[in-house]
């Protein structure tokens, strides 16, 4: 029989990073398996991470680097592989991947969450300098600017009154001829004098070369095209929870595991941490916290184990 881990950490974004440093302060014998060669996660991604306490302005990358740094520095010891399937049917759990299997008494899935593209030209090239998924991590960047909105349920509505508090003006744009959103978020979208709504369009084309300069929109009633000058994009169309994989091994919720604050899932010793677990706020400080708690509450069930 091989080694057996006390917790395989699945996931090295903040929540898994996070994890990782607790469970090397609570001397816990731990492995983190990450699919990517570099950690982090989405954070790698954001051009400018301007609401971490303490980091104030500090890049994305060089925020997720710092994390994995210190991680490093604790002893932490990480693997590059990806996860096929998680065997709980024991009292050892078995984490499969493609390289080899890890036994561990407690598997914390810290897997995130992807926000849901739209496919347009220029959203991939231009994300990070205009092109934003998250109106709270990125809006206060675009205070004075205007700024467009694509979506109509309650996050595209949420984003776009908070945006409506910086911005110059906001676009939403929306495919149909009515929100999906809550009615009280729809009443108070509407009474805003800083607010256009761009009903019946789709977004084609996101235009810039360094930044975001124009939102190519197209009618879908009439085929009629227009380029709304803007100097950001937040894209709010949904986003999906990375538990592929994942499914049956214990409750969820549209995908995403429902645990509490505590991380705990409804399978005994399995954990769940950061974006891929129900929770009202998906932040960098919130996955953070979730790969805390994660350990902490690995920490009692191994003792009551």
């Amino acid at each position: 029989m091989g080694e057996i881990y006390d917790v395989v950490i699945i996931g090295s974004g903040p929540a898994g990073l996070a994890a990782a440093i607790y469970a090397e302060r609570a001397e816990l014998n731990a492995i983190v398996i990450e699919k990517n060669v570099v950690s982090g996660g989405q954070v790698l991604t954001t051009y400018e991470v301007d609401n971490y306490p303490g980091v104030q302005g500090i890049g994305g990358f060089d925020l997720g680097m710092k994390f994995r740094e210190h991680a490093d520095g604790l002893g932490a010891t990480f693997v590059e592989d990806e996860v096929v399937k998680i065997e709980t049917d024991e009292k050892i759990k078995k984490v499969v991947c493609a390289g080899g299997t890890y036994e561990a008494r407690t598997v914390v899935i810290a897997t995130g969450a992807s926000h849901r593209k739209l496919g347009v030209p220029g959203e991939e090239q231009l994300t990070g300098i205009g092109v934003s998924y998250c109106a709270t991590c990125d809006g206060a960047f675009f205070r004075g600017k205007t700024t467009a909105v694509v979506g109509g349920g309650d996050v595209a509505l949420e984003d776009a009154i908070f945006l409506a508090r910086l911005c110059k003006k906001v676009y939403v744009i929306h495919r149909r001829n009515e929100f999906r959103g809550a009615r009280s978020l729809q009443k108070k979208l509407l009474s805003l004098e800083n607010v256009e709504i761009v009903w019946d369009s789709v977004a084609e084309e996101i235009i810039g070369s360094d930044h975001v300069e124009a939102l190519k929109v197209s009618n879908v009633k009439t085929g009629e095209k227009t380029d709304l000058a803007v100097d950001g994009v937040f894209i709010a169309v949904g986003i999906t929870p990375n538990s592929s994989g994942f499914e049956g091994l214990a409750d969820m919720d549209h995908g995403y595991f429902k645990a509490g604050e505590d991380c705990c899932t409804s399978s005994k010793g399995i954990f769940a941490a950061g974006d891929v677990r129900t929770k009202q706020l998906r932040q960098i400080v919130t996955a953070v916290a979730d790969g805390a708690n994660a350990i902490t509450s690995i920490e009692r069930y191994l003792t009551e184990e």
